[in-house]
């Protein structure tokens, strides 16, 4: 499963890909993040963030997006930008037909290190660890969108498994034949770029 995780914000926007299976170790596929100027207009800083968005969905093409999901904050203008932020996100990966999962920050912390109360230190440190990265990626909002990413290929591919089961027990045990092999991590799909920008 190929995941990009979002991190919304105005002033940056935490993106990050990863691709791998419940159970089996997972492969980095790229990490950055958007930085739109505070003095710009609302319109401007969102135009800047889809075109960013749509660009790593070409480049990745992701098999499902994952969102932080927005949550009540006391600075109202935050939590206003970091929906405006989320929106686009959720545009743009509707706009393709891709899935898209919400997943709040006290989950992502406790998939990803065992504490929903966990600081953004260690869940950057789980994050290096889990990528086996040679250091923590930077700014946080990296961290984060990676870690959203990683959170959804372990409970998405729960859920994925649980509803195919439940599928295939309604019809019978005559469910659907997969439509292609897993992909390990480190391989890349069929028809999909890899790094380099080849096909295979």
């Amino acid at each position: 499963m190929r995941v990009m995780g979002v991190d919304p914000g105005l002033t940056r926007c935490g993106l990050g890909a990863v691709e791998g299976r419940p159970g089996a170790p997972l492969s980095l596929l790229s990490v950055g993040v958007v930085r739109t100027p505070a003095d710009d207009d609302i319109g401007s800083r969102l135009v800047v963030i889809e075109a960013e968005i749509e660009r790593w969905l070409d480049e990745i093409r992701p098999d499902a997006v994952a969102v932080e999901r927005v949550f009540a904050q006391h600075n109202v203008r935050t939590v206003m930008g970091t929906a405006q932020a989320s929106a686009v996100a959720i545009v743009c990966a509707a706009r393709r037909g891709l899935p898209v999962a919400l997943h709040t920050p006290s989950e992502v912390k406790a998939a990803i290190t065992g504490n929903g109360n966990a600081d953004k230190k260690q869940v950057g440190t789980m994050v290096t660890r889990l990528l086996r990265l040679d250091a923590m990626p930077k700014p946080a909002d990296a961290a984060d969108a990676l870690a959203l990413a990683i959170c959804h290929v372990w409970r998405g591919g729960v859920q994925h498994r649980l509803a195919d089961a439940l599928a295939r027990a309604r019809s019978g045990g005559a469910g659907p034949a997969s439509s292609g092999r897993t992909v390990r991590p480190g391989e890349v799909a069929a028809g999909r770029p890899d790094r380099g920008g080849n096909t295979r």
